[in-house]
């Protein structure tokens, strides 16, 4: 992963062969890091004393000053700074020894390109995981409030954020389950001129296609049997604010036809009303389904496909986000304290690679809902890699993955999906693709710990 010019990461290079340090530090240098280097202990010392150091790359042989002797001096005065030992005399106590004392890696002359970068990259996650661990990320750089995320991917999201906030144009979000649409949707409605009035969220695959209508638009009394009163609907409590329509792909073919004459007309007529009424609202719809396959099977009207999608913001999934995983566990794990007015306990090491290296089928609502419950369940002061979920910690057995059956393999993801979402078997029907009667038989016919109903 090269570095960003305005972030370069350093490396020192200390070795007393000048060959060696040139090849170093050109093959650094093309990855993106920050290189500067010297040929001896003392060199390094003034060096690391003159400015920040990521990572120290360096020689155990040396004349009078040796490598283990530069690592000693990294560890009890650096705490952000990694250390790469390399020798041409290697031997198992050698590299016992640098271990020992503390090099994070230990890489044997002659080695390859590869095998350098790969220790390079090993060490500075290294660090990055541990900065993240002692770190309380309120809020990041440039992030809407609500929001959090350093990751390039990240970054243009609240970017397009930022440009929808300043339109009144249709916005629609797109993105896998738990990513986070609705506070995507807030963060436009709350940094635009709109941000007095109200913000609306409607849940259109929770409401019966029966009911949508006159919760969308209200009804007049007598409209049905039941309609005692006249009720406005959600457009009307909305007015002069933004409505946000979620799962706007699960309405009804009859329904998309309405949706579409308020998007063309700004209007909505009340259920057994004749006389529409004008509406100042912006609509902010959102998707967990491809739209445009959807208009190919005749399931979403082509030209209301169109009118929601003049600005599309796309959420990336977090397995996509790289480091943004540690640093919303970090916030979690301060907010749900906090909540709970206890002690915040601290992710070690080995569970914040856990963490990172995991694939979150239900992204930051599932990592929202594993680090509530560690913060519940965990005792003593530390969340270490054996207090994580099983399904998320290494297993020598499940790590061959070769003498399991097809119907193993599939009851153990459905349990993660499930474990995902606090057990809600409609959100984890959702992310899986099937429904929920599909899922209950799984669950029936196969050895799968369901969990409490909680639909």
């Amino acid at each position: 992963m090269m570095s960003t010019a305005a972030n370069k990461e350093r490396v020192l290079v200390v070795d007393d062969s000048a060959p060696t340090v040139e090849v170093l530090e050109r093959n650094l240098a093309a990855e993106g890091y920050a290189v500067i280097t010297a040929s001896t202990v003392a060199r390094a010392i003034e060096l690391l004393e003159s400015a920040p150091v990521d990572l120290v790359i360096t020689d155990l042989k040396m004349p009078k000053v040796t490598g283990l002797d530069l690592v000693r001096h990294v560890r009890e005065n650096y705490k952000d700074t990694e250390v790469i030992m390399i020798t041409g005399y290697p031997t198992i106590e050698g590299a016992v020894e640098a271990v020992k004392t503390g090099a994070d890696e230990y890489l044997a002359k002659p080695f390859t390109d590869t095998e350098l970068l790969a220790a390079v990259h090993r060490a500075l996650d290294t660090l990055r995981t541990r900065k993240c661990r002692w770190s309380t990320p309120l809020q990041t750089p440039g992030a809407p409030q609500g929001l959090l995320g350093k990751s390039v991917v990240m970054q243009q999201v609240f970017r397009l954020i930022s440009k929808a906030a300043s339109t009144p144009a249709t916005v629609l979000i797109t993105g896998e389950s738990g990513t986070g649409k609705e506070l995507a949707a807030r963060a436009i409605h709350y940094g635009s001129g709109r941000s007095s009035a109200p913000f609306v969220p409607v849940n259109c695959g929770g409401i019966p296609d029966g009911l949508l209508e006159s919760e969308l638009f209200g009804h007049v009394k007598g409209a049905f049997t039941g309609a005692t009163e006249a009720r406005a609907g959600f457009f009307h409590a909305a007015d002069g604010g933004t409505i946000f329509l979620d799962e706007v792909s699960e309405t009804s073919p009859s329904m998309q036809v309405k949706l579409l004459r308020v998007l063309q007309e700004k209007e909505v007529c009340m259920v057994g009303s004749t006389r529409p009424r004008r509406v100042d609202v912006r609509i902010v719809a959102a998707t967990n389904k491809d739209l445009t396959d959807l208009v190919k099977k005749g399931r979403l009207r082509e030209d209301l496909y169109y009118r929601l999608h003049v600005l599309t913001i796309n959420l990336p999934p977090l397995r996509d986000r790289g480091d943004d995983t540690l640093l919303l566990a970090t916030h979690f794990v301060h907010r749900f304290a906090g909540e709970l007015d206890q002690p915040t306990p601290s992710f070690s090491d080995r569970a914040l690679q856990v963490l990172r290296n995991y694939e979150w089928p239900g992204n930051v609502r599932e990592l929202e809902n594993v680090v509530q419950r560690l913060v519940l369940m965990t005792e003593g002061s530390v969340i270490d890699a054996p207090d994580l979920p099983p399904l998320m910690r290494f297993s020598a057995l499940r790590a061959t993955g070769l003498d399991r059956t097809l119907a193993e393999v599939e009851a153990e993801y459905i349990a993660s999906v499930l474990a995902s979402v606090g057990q809600n078997k409609s959100k984890a029907a959702k992310i899986l693709g099937i429904d929920r009667k599909t899922l209950r038989q799984k669950l029936q016919n196969g050895a799968i710990d369901s969990g409490p109903t909680d639909d």
